[in-house]
C-alpha cells in the first residue's frame, strides 16, 4: 500500500469534514461513516489510521482550534512582568474567552458521563498531561516563590483548581440553570481563596458570567435549530 506523503493534509481534511458535520448534525448524531462519506473517497482504514475513534477526532479538532489560545497561555506563563497570582488570573480569563466554548456549544455533545465516557475521559486526561504540567503548575510554583500564592502543595493545588474549573464550575461538562451556574462560580472563587489564591472577584466573575451567558445563548440556538429540522 502506498504511503501517504501528506499525512497532515489528510488529518486536517478529516477534521474539516468532521467539524462541518458536528456543527450541522451535532456530535452525537454524526457517525464515523458519515465522516467517511463526506471525505469523497478516503477509506475507513485511512480515517482510523489517524484517529482511533470519533472522540479522538473531536479532541484533535478542539486542540487545533485552540492553537492560538495555547500560544497566548505560553505568553502569559513566560511573562516576566507579572507575579504568579496575576498570571493565574490572566490564564483563567484567556481560557474562558477561548474558542472552545463556542465550538462546544455548536457541537453539543451529550455530557452524560456514561454515554460519552471516553470523550469526558480525554478531557480529564488533558488536565493532567497538558494543562497542569505545562501551564498552571509552573505559574503556581512561581507564585509560591514570589509570595502571591500560598500553598505547600503546588501540584495538587494546580490539579484541583483546574479540575473544578473545567469539569464542575463551567457549563460545558456540568450544565445547570443560570442560578446554579452563578452559585458554582461564586463558590469556586471561595474555594480557590481558601486554597491560597485571591482572585479578583469582579474581573473573574464578569468573565465567567459572560461565558455562562454566551454558552446558554448558543445552546438555545442549537436547540431551536434541532427543533426546526427535527
Amino acid at each position: 500500500m502506498a504511503r501517504n506523503k501528506h499525512p497532515e493534509e489528510t488529518m486536517n481534511r478529516i477534521l474539516d469534514v468532521a467539524l462541518a458535520l458536528f456543527f450541522e448534525k451535532g456530535y452525537d448524531n454524526t457517525s464515523i461513516q458519515d465522516i467517511i462519506d463526506g471525505l469523497g473517497g478516503l477509506t475507513k482504514g485511512a480515517v482510523y489510521h489517524h484517529f482511533k475513534s470519533k472522540e479522538d477526532i473531536l479532541s484533535a479538532a478542539l486542540a487545533r482550534e485552540n492553537a492560538g489560545l495555547y500560544e497566548e497561555l505560553r505568553r502569559i506563563r513566560d511573562d516576566g512582568h507579572m507575579n504568579g497570582a496575576e498570571k493565574l488570573q490572566a490564564l483563567f480569563e484567556a481560557s474562558v474567552m477561548g474558542p472552545q466554548m463556542d465550538m462546544w456549544a455548536n457541537v453539543a455533545p451529550d455530557m452524560d458521563p456514561v454515554k460519552n465516557a471516553r470523550l469526558l475521559g480525554l478531557q480529564y486526561q488533558a488536565v493532567f498531561e497538558e494543562t497542569v504540567p505545562y501551564f498552571v503548575q509552573p505559574i503556581v510554583e512561581q507564585g509560591v516563590r514570589d509570595g502571591s500564592i500560598c500553598t505547600d502543595h503546588p501540584q495538587e493545588f494546580s490539579e484541583v483548581i483546574v479540575l473544578l474549573a473545567n469539569l464542575w464550575a463551567g457549563p460545558m461538562f456540568r450544565p445547570g440553570t443560570a442560578e446554579q451556574l452563578r452559585c458554582r462560580v461564586d463558590y469556586y472563587i471561595d474555594v480557590v481563596k481558601a486554597l491560597g489564591l485571591s482572585l479578583e472577584e469582579n474581573g473573574l466573575g464578569v468573565v465567567l458570567e459572560n461565558y455562562r451567558r454566551r454558552f446558554h445563548e448558543r445552546m438555545r440556538e442549537v436547540k431551536r435549530v434541532d427543533a426546526a429540522t427535527g
